[in-house]
Order: structure tokens, then sequence, then C-alpha cells
């Protein structure tokens, strides 16, 4: 289904993917840890072709990703949506129209210049937010609502392009804890119901084991760990953070956390 094949990208002297690889064979959730500057969210990007490859390829159900152009390349951005840390929504605009968004890359320009939306297309954007049980937010600001809120609009958002696949850049980074378990299980779900694979970049082992049913540790841009979250020993976890990281049922999520947050370094150069 997805195949990813000794994928690279260097900034200058700086490999920030270092040949990665790996195969998904059937709509999966997975998880990607990592230290900061593991090289996740380049990882990312480039399978959404947000950022060109150095070397490498991507090829889904036999298409070569990293071949496409123009239309073909927006078509396949609808088909992999992509939802990021900062929800990047449209904060005075009201939360349905943000939803519709998903929609503009197979919608006229002229009626994305006059914000014209089919029916269907508002009736849809409402029963995903329902879905995601924010439907009563629909008329209000999205920078009224809360952070949690708002990356919901932003996975609504991403339904709304029908995608096969969603890509999640570290969707629960900025969020609160009970926030944060909120957004995961609606991927979840999703994952579940819809069949769609998502692909996660995560900042917890602890959340990449409960909800992800397969894991890719990164480090220096390298894949160190690719296996079943029963998988990720305490070995493997010093191999993916550093000999250094506390991994003992005492380690607390927040020293976790700190070793694997990304830092404004890694999307400089993504």
């Amino acid at each position: 289904m997805l195949t990813i094949d000794k994928l690279t990208k260097r900034f200058g002297d700086k490999t920030a993917v270092d040949a990665a690889t790996f195969t998904v064979e059937k709509p999966t959730m997975i998880g990607i840890i990592g230290r900061s500057g593991a090289g996740k969210s380049t990882l990312l990007r480039m399978v959404n072709r947000l950022t060109p490859e150095t070397e490498g390829s991507i090829t889904f159900d036999g298409l070569d990703v990293t071949s496409l152009t123009g239309a073909a390349r927006r078509r396949w951005q609808s088909d992999c949506a992509m939802i990021f840390q900062q929800f990047n929504l449209v904060p005075r605009m009201d939360v349905v129209s943000n939803v519709l968004h998903g929609t503009l890359n197979k919608r006229s320009t002229f009626s994305t210049l006059f914000n014209l939306y089919p029916t269907e297309d508002i009736h849809r954007a409402i029963e995903i937010l329902e879905r995601l049980g924010i439907a009563e937010q629909a008329p209000k600001r999205a920078e009224a609502l809360s952070g949690g809120q708002q990356q919901r609009v932003a996975i609504a958002r991403a339904l709304m392009q029908d995608p096969r696949m969603i890509l999640a850049d570290e969707p629960i980074a900025s969020l609160d804890p009970m926030n944060a378990q909120i957004v995961m299980e609606a991927l979840r779900r999703i994952h579940e119901e819809d069949g769609r694979m998502i692909v996660c970049n995560l900042h917890t082992l602890d959340t990449a084991r409960r909800y992800c049913d397969r894991v890719i540790g990164m480090r220096d841009g390298r894949s160190v760990f690719d296996g079943a979250p029963d998988q990720l020993t305490t070995g493997a976890a010093r191999d993916i953070y550093g000999a250094g990281a506390d991994f003992s049922e005492e380690a607390t999520s927040t020293e976790i956390d700190t070793l694997d947050r990304d830092t404004a370094a890694e999307r400089a150069i993504a």
C-alpha cells in the first residue's frame, strides 16, 4: 500500500532524513517517535509533498508519489491529508468554513473566490463536526475555541478531503493531557471506523504504545526501531532516545516529553 524506499532529505550539509525505508501493507495506525531533530516532521512533509526529497521514493498503491507535479500533486495532497501541531486554521473564520476548506482542491477558482459551497458539503461538514463532538461550535470563530477543539476542527477539515491517509505532525504536542486524550481517541476511531491509514508523529512513548498498531523510532534521521508497541522495550527506547534517557517505570511522562518535544530548529529546516 505505502512504500518508503531510501527516502532522504538534506538541507545543505545536514541530513534531516537518512535513507528511511519501510512498507505498510494495509491501513494501519502508525506512531513515529524520536528526539528533537530526529527527522520526524521532515519525513511526513516529504510524504505529503510539502517538502521535496533529495533521494529515494514514495509509492502508494502503485502510484509514484515523488514524480507528481501540478494537479496530480494537489490530488495526492487531498488523498494524503495533513494535520499540524499549530492547527493552521483561519482564526477569524467560523468553524464550518474552516472545515469546508478541506474541499478547496476540488473546487473551481470562482467558487473559492466567492466562498460558495454546495449545500451537501455544508451538511457533511456539520456531520463530521458532530462525529467529533463539536457540532455546537460550528457558527463560532475558530479563535474562540480551546486548543483541543481547534485541533478537532483541523481533523474535521482533513476528513472533508475524504483522504485515504492522514498524516498528523505532533497533533497533541500543544494540548493538555485531557484534550490530548480526546484528540488521540478521535484519530483512533477514524482509523478503526473508516479504515484510513494514520501516521502520527508523537512525543511520548506511552501515547504511541496506547494508540498505535506499529511504532517507528527515528534517531539522527534514520529508522532505528520498527515494530509492535509491545516490542518497544527499555533497550529499544534507549536506542531511539539515547543511553542517558530514563525509561524505568519511575520515569515521569514529563521527562520523556522533554526528551521528545520537537524544537523550532527542526521545524526551521523542514
